[in-house]
């Protein structure tokens, strides 16, 4: 197919970058696993949070604050195409303490970010009864928060449903079921295989999560992927109580409340475990005691995507001009970037600011520390 690209991955990532390069009047054949695939956004808590992002890598705070001042045109672009209201709110976000050590470190991380950023990072720490006035039926066990304007939250799967139908509203040809394995240069382009089926195309973008993984391996991009398994508990609806989104308890525009999240390294087990669940509810009545008596409705556990330093990466491979590389944690904060930013890029653009700090070749540096708290 000339003059097609291919992206690998029907998620957010793929899914946010079909929809920008549609825009730029590209020619885009999306191939998607299907409901087999480890999709990340069943995992997702729906924040777009700028909060802690960044810190260790000035570069990529600086990124997710570009991609949270653009989500509502985002947003308002979805809810036109498709009459899908995604129900972003941006009121700001808390970061709630219940230790004074876990206040101490994120402060310490929020500070040496307003410095890197010099003074561009916007945030407050609030102690006890500040938090209480502006945050009224926080628990007696938080022992303070911090504060960002910035931060807000939407809801993923209807993010993940608006693009689904935006993108083929835009001309994309979307295939389901594709299991592809094999990237090969045809010379004036590429050619994908996998289960017998073959695919064409002048470019490719690899936006397959972990599925990324043997793909660009094969294209000589090292990701180091690793999967990191998150939880979360939702409860029935609830009068509404909750004006803000916070670190562990979120309330929906449904009146639900979500509850999370956790961090596992389990492998490709996407369950949930009882041990995990009781920590996550013990941890959010703590934060807001009238959740003691609710009823829980669901659960499950989904699988995310680390890079070994927690950052995205984005990059075009050397030795296969064309065939692009993106993988991130953040797939619901970073979509309006990887619309209006990596999209430009992937189709002739110019290249987002930055861009090169996002290579992995920070990992083939000796002196590059992987330290960071990139998700």
């Amino acid at each position: 197919m000339s003059g097609v690209t291919i992206v690998v991955g029907g998620g957010l990532v793929g899914l946010a970058t079909a929809y920008g390069l549609a825009d730029r009047g590209q020619k885009v054949l999306l191939l998607d696993q299907g409901d087999t695939a480890l999709r990340a956004a069943r995992g997702n808590f729906g924040l777009v949070w700028v909060q802690g992002k960044g810190y260790g890598m000035p570069a990529y705070a600086r990124l997710t604050l570009r991609s949270a001042a653009m989500w509502p045109r985002l947003a308002n672009d979805l809810l036109a195409e498709t009459g899908i209201d995604v129900h972003l709110r941006q009121p700001g976000g808390f970061s709630l303490c219940l230790t004074q050590e876990d206040m101490v470190e994120e402060a310490g991380q929020l500070r040496w970010l307003r410095e890197a950023l010099e003074g561009k990072y916007r945030f407050e720490e609030l102690g006890p009864e500040e938090l209480r006035r502006r945050l009224p039926g926080v628990g007696p066990d938080v022992v303070g928060a911090c504060y960002s304007p910035d931060d807000g939250h939407t809801n993923p799967l209807l993010l993940l449903r608006a693009l689904t139908s935006a993108v083929q509203q835009r001309g994309v040809s979307l295939e389901t079921g594709c299991e592809v394995q094999k990237i090969e240069s045809t010379g004036s382009g590429y050619r994908l295989t996998g289960n017998g089926r073959t695919w064409e195309g002048d470019r490719v973008v690899l936006a397959a999560g972990l599925g990324n993984q043997s793909l660009a391996q094969q294209v000589g991009i090292s990701l180091g992927l690793s999967p990191n398994r998150g939880q979360i508990l939702i409860t029935e609806r609830l009068p509404h109580f909750l004006d803000y989104p916070t670190n562990y308890v979120r309330q929906t525009s449904e009146g639900t409340v979500q509850l999370g999240y956790s961090n596992e390294s389990t492998g490709l087990n996407d369950g949930v475990s009882a041990n995990v669940m009781s920590d996550i509810a013990r941890r959010a009545v703590a934060c807001f005691p009238r959740l003691a008596n609710v009823q829980l409705v669901r659960a499950w556990g989904a699988l995310r995507v680390l890079t070994p330093d927690g950052f995205p990466i984005y990059q075009e491979s050397p030795s296969f001009p064309g065939v692009f590389a993106l993988t991130c944690h953040s797939g619901v904060t970073l979509a309006a970037v990887h619309a209006y930013e990596v999209a430009p890029w992937i189709a002739g653009g110019p290249a987002p600011d930055e861009l090169q700090v996002f290579s992995d070749q920070r990992f083939k540096n000796p002196d590059y520390k992987v330290n960071s708290n990139g998700h």
